[in-house]
Parts: C-alpha cells; structure tokens; sequence
C-alpha cells in the first residue's frame, strides 16, 4: 500500500499515522530527540556510583554538571543555523553519528579531567533539540505548530525521564552479571550508543526536509541566502530565551542533580532515587503538549498577547511550586511538589516554542537555535548555585525559584503581540479583569 501524497503542511496532528511523510518525519524526530536525550543524561542516575568510583568532590560534581549542558550552547547556535542550510535531514544523521563517539568511549574516563571531557563532549547531542523543533514546524500549519512542537519536544525529553529509571536497572543487572560497579556504569553506556546509530539510519531512511522533499532536491532558497541577524534586536527573542532558560534550564538542571539530591537529601537508594528522577522526566509524556495545546487555543483566540500571558503564569506557578520542593521537610511532600512543579516547567516549555516558530518565519531556524541555546545556559548558571560548597541543594532550588518568579515578570511585561492583534489584546484584558 503506498502512503499517501501530500507536499503540504499538515492542519491536524495524526499521533497514530505514519502515512505522510510528515507524519513520519514527526514520529522520528522526536524519537531521535528521545535517543539523544537518553544519551546526553544517561550518567546522571549513576552519578552516585560514578561519584564516588572517580573519587570526585561536591566542586567537581558540580563542574561536571556544567560542562554537560554547557557546551550544547554553542552547539545549539551552530545546529539551527545548519538546519537552514542542510535541512534537518542531513544535520540530524551527522549529530547523530558524530555524537554517538563520545557516548561509546566515556567508559574509557578513569579520572576527573578525562571524565569531565567527554561529559562536555556529549552536551553537544543535547543540540537535538533545535533540529526537532525546526522539523516539525516545516512539516505542520501555522494553526498547529505549538502543539506539534509541544508534542515532539516533550516525547523527546522524555528521554531524559526514561534513561534515569533505566540506566540503574541496566548497571545493576551488570553488576548481577560480575561485574564491579566501576565497569558497569561504563558498559551501561553502550545502549544510548547504539540507539543513537539506529535512530541515524531511521532519518536517513524515512524521513524528508519539507513536505515537497529534501532542500537539496527542491531548491529550498534559505541555504543560499545570508542569515539576517537584524531579527536579534527583536526584544521578544531575547524574552523567549530568559522563559527558557528558566524552564527548560530548570529541566536539564533536576535530570542531572535529582539522582543525587533524592540520595543526599532522603537516603535513597540509587535506583530509589532514580526512579522517582525518572517520574519527574515522565512528566513530558503529556505535560509540554499540554502547554502547546493550550498556546495554540490560546492564540487563537487572543493572538501573540495571549500566548504571552499564558507563558507568564506557568513561569509564575513553576517558580512557586520549586520553592515549595526546596521546603519539603519529608519525601512523600518531595515528590507531590516536584510533581506540581514539574507539570507547570513542562506547560511553560511548549508554551515557550508555541510563541517561536511566530516571530520571525523566515529565521526559525536561527531563532529556535537561539532559545533553544537559552535553555542550556540557564542550566550552566544554575549549575554554579549546586556547585557551591557554602550553598545546599536545598538553598540552590529555593534561589532558582525566586529567580523564576522574576522571569515571569519580565515575560508579562513584554508584548509579543503585532500591531494589527490590538484590538484582540484588548478584549482578553478586559476578561482578565473581570476574573
């Protein structure tokens, strides 16, 4: 049966189709995404055997931490600038092959320096993300671009969810099989290694540029254009990349300390403290979508203003419900407000790229790479607070969240809204003050 020909962008979401070449392309980029991210966080979980294997100091930890999300700064500059030259095709397969190599030889790091290396080395896969985002906004209509986004974005992270549940199962049946914990954590990361390669050969096999067909087989003119970094005196850019380095920043920062905070803090076990990190990761399973969907309805009722107002109030809750994790005395209250918490982060992800793909059309690329960047270097800077010895995890998730609530001020303040959307911006204020 041949699947069905449609070289437009699609209007509707079909999670359960892989007809389309849209379709398709939506199911494996984020099931790349998902890979990467299990690659780029697979440590995490077994930080506590690795922690004390390479006989590392809490300054040390916390360097390493920074080096994981530090690098996919730059690296995710580079990605949404090569996605409009290559197409994501051809940028997704190449991270994927490259970044596979230090995922494969980090079991090879017996010090502080050689580890830290190839933990740099891998936050370039974390880059990914800008690919998939970029992906799916050529393959789906304006009306549904936040939710597709969403959607994608949050089946990726979920990655980060996944790998912290599965990492200490695969190191403790490893161990069960003889061997000493020093060399399992390392042969436990030949899995994300190898998923990494299958993923590769999934996108080059199935997947396309645009509904129309791969850029260098339509001509597509953006390759052959000079980058117009005019779109960064955009104030709204820069207000996109502070939301997201205040969300998703917060996300790569509890995938790589929660392990170690649960065992710390509450005398977990390490696949204990794992599993409960993981719930914190599964969250993506519904939660980012959620904040797409709602973006989407938003703006269209109440256009670019009210997708603001929405990313403003889930910041707001975020930073709340983190002050409120930072405060539990006990671990059943822990995990209740992790989970509050948590599900507002998430919402505020997917809102964040529901409002992306709309600010300058002709650069999405770029600007996603931009916010996308933003989002790492929230986590390097929060990094520093948990790498501080005069500073307790415990003090570093309260500070965190202060400084969420602030972000979400400067979001509220600022109008992502065009000139022509007035009148619409108008009649959702005076709703909002009849509430």
């Amino acid at each position: 049966m041949q699947p069905t020909i449609n070289n437009k962008p699609l209007e509707k979401l079909n999670i359960f189709s892989i007809k389309s070449v849209q379709m398709r392309s939506f199911h494996i980029t984020w099931l790349m995404f998902f890979v990467c991210f299990f690659g780029w966080f697979g440590l995490a979980p077994l930080m506590p055997t690795i922690r004390e294997d390479l006989g590392l100091t809490k300054s040390q930890v916390g360097n390493i931490i920074i080096a994981s999300v530090s690098s996919t700064i730059i690296a995710r500059l580079i990605i949404g600038k090569l996605c409009d030259i290559w197409g994501p095709r051809k940028t997704a397969i190449r991270l994927l092959l490259v970044g596979s190599l230090p995922v494969f030889l980090v079991g090879l790091a017996h010090d502080y320096t050689s580890f830290l290396l190839f933990r740099l080395a891998i936050g370039v896969i974390g880059s990914s993300f800008v690919i998939t985002q970029f992906h799916t906004s050529m393959m789906f209509a304006p009306k549904i671009k936040g939710t597709a986004n969403a959607v994608a974005g949050g089946w990726g992270n979920l990655g980060g969810g996944v790998t912290n549940m599965v990492m200490p199962l695969i190191f403790a049946a490893i161990v069960g099989m003889g061997y000493t914990k020093g060399e399992a954590w390392r042969y436990a990361m030949i899995l994300p290694g190898v998923m990494m390669l299958v993923a590769a050969f999934l996108y080059y096999k199935f997947t396309k540029d645009t509904p129309n067909g791969n850029f260098d087989e339509i001509g597509y003119n953006v390759s052959k254009g000079k980058t117009d970094y005019s779109v960064l005196k955009d104030w709204r850019i820069w207000a996109l990349t502070i939301a997201y380095a205040m969300c998703f920043g917060m996300e790569i920062t509890f995938d790589n300390v929660a392990s170690l905070h649960f065992v710390d803090t509450f005398k977990l076990s390490q696949s204990s403290a794992g599993f409960w990190a993981g719930i914190f990761g599964f969250m993506n399973l519904f939660a980012r979508a959620l904040g797409g969907i709602v973006s989407d309805k938003t703006g269209a009722k109440y256009g670019m203003r009210g997708k603001g107002l929405l990313l403003a109030f889930v910041l707001l809750l975020e930073g709340i419900g983190l002050i409120l994790f930072a405060q539990s005395g006990t671990l059943i209250v822990a995990i209740s407000s992790m989970l509050t918490f948590a599900l507002f982060l998430k919402m505020a992800n997917g809102a964040t790229y529901g409002i992306v793909p709309f600010i300058n059309e002709k650069n999405v690329g770029l600007i996603s790479g931009i916010v996308g960047a933003g989002g790492n270097l929230g986590g390097m800077m929060f990094g520093f607070l948990f790498k501080s010895k005069s500073i307790t995890y415990v003090d570093a998730f309260t500070y965190i969240g202060c400084i969420v609530i602030v972000a979400s001020i400067v979001i509220l303040l600022t109008r992502f809204s065009k000139k022509e959307e007035t009148e619409v911006v108008g009649k959702l204020e005076v709703a909002l003050e009849t509430v």
